[in-house]
Parts: structure tokens; C-alpha cells; sequence
């Protein structure tokens, strides 16, 4: 860690994102073949996680931050005492806010540089706790933060290197991450019948 292109062979990848990583990985061969057989023009990113306005609030495929969010919001409104929390709190994560990651795709494909891997990161890495943390204050959250050492942290690290999209692309991320939190929590406060909606099944 950080995460660089020249990486994305080394190994198996981390269990708990095997499956979506190995897809990823095919998608990207995919590309490359097609860019060398037919000369099709690809643009290939790797975005670390995501978040923002227009995120999945329910509970079956929410992600981190959405989770965090929505159970600090629905602590405030019941007026709950204490906020139950994963792990230890010590894996990091770095976290991309979805207006940065959508400028770089448009900037990728306005420039292309070919099918090689881009890593977009947003050059800050962020732990559990901390992040738990920011968003209780954000939402007015003041009771406990209970961590369950019992449940486990996931991939202790992610973080990339995006010094590949700074170089080729001249992108690199602007949004703050509490400006970002408080812009997420914003738009689910004010669209909570769409953030939580279940999946539908196909």
C-alpha cells in the first residue's frame, strides 16, 4: 500500500473482494485485446471506494459510508444512546467523492491514453474510526460509539496511488471529506424513500 497499477498482478486478491476483483480484471484484458485486435478505443479507471449524493441507503447493499450514515441519523431521530460499530475501528479505507470520480471519467475519455489501468484515489487515507466519527458529529450524534472487536475490520488497507491520473489526465480530486459527508448526509436526509429502497431482483 498504496495500490499502484503495476500491482494488479500480484496475487490472488483479498478475499472479502475477490470475485468483483477478478471481474474487473477480465473486463480490463477484455479491453486490451479488443484495443490491440480491432483498434476500438478504451479507457480503463479503477476508482477507490465511492461515495456521495444518489448512494444505496439499504441496509442489504449499502457500503460504508451510507451504512455509517444512515445509523447515526437513525440514532438522532430515535434518540438512541449508543451506535453499534464493526471491528476495531483501525482498517482504513480512502474514500473518492462521486463529483471527483465522475470529472476524471469525462477527463479520461477526453483525453485517452489508451486501455492501461488508471487508479483514482483522493490521496487521503481514512480509518473506520475516524470516519465514524466525522459523520456522528456531522449529524449531531453525541452518544456512544460501541465497537464490536468481536466482527471483523475487512481488508485492513486500501489506499491507491493516483499519481498515474495526475500525470496522464492533469485530474486530481478537489472535494474535502467532510464538505463530501455533509453533502451525502444532506441528500439522504432529504431523499431517504429513494436512498432506501431494496434492491430489485432481475
Amino acid at each position: 500500500m498504496p495500490f499502484s497499477e503495476a500491482n494488479l498482478w500480484e496475487g490472488y486478491p483479498e478475499e472479502t473482494n475477490a470475485p468483483y476483483g477478478i471481474a474487473k480484471k477480465a473486463h480490463l484484458v477484455h479491453a486490451q485485446v479488443n484495443e490491440q485486435q480491432y483498434g476500438q478505443r478504451f479507457a480503463y479507471v479503477i476508482p477507490t471506494n465511492l461515495y456521495g449524493p444518489g448512494d444505496k441507503f439499504h441496509p442489504a447493499v449499502s457500503h460504508v459510508i451510507p451504512a455509517l450514515i444512515k445509523k447515526c441519523v437513525d440514532a438522532v431521530e430515535s434518540g438512541a444512546d449508543h451506535v453499534d460499530v464493526w471491528g476495531t475501528g483501525s482498517a482504513s479505507r480512502e474514500y473518492l467523492y462521486v463529483d471527483d470520480a465522475a470529472d476524471a471519467v469525462v477527463r479520461v475519455a477526453e483525453v485517452h491514453v489508451g486501455a492501461d489501468p488508471i487508479n483514482l484515489g483522493a490521496d487521503r487515507e481514512v480509518t473506520i474510526r475516524e470516519t465514524v466519527e466525522t459523520i456522528a458529529g456531522l449529524v449531531g450524534f453525541a452518544g456512544e460509539l460501541r465497537w464490536d472487536a468481536s466482527k471483523p475490520d475487512g481488508q485492513p488497507r486500501r489506499a491507491v496511488d493516483g499519481t498515474r491520473a495526475t500525470k496522464l489526465l492533469g485530474w486530481t480530486p478537489s472535494m474535502p471529506f467532510d464538505e463530501g459527508l455533509r453533502a451525502t448526509i444532506d441528500w439522504y436526509r432529504a431523499n431517504r424513500a429513494e436512498a432506501e429502497r431494496p434492491p430489485t431482483s432481475t
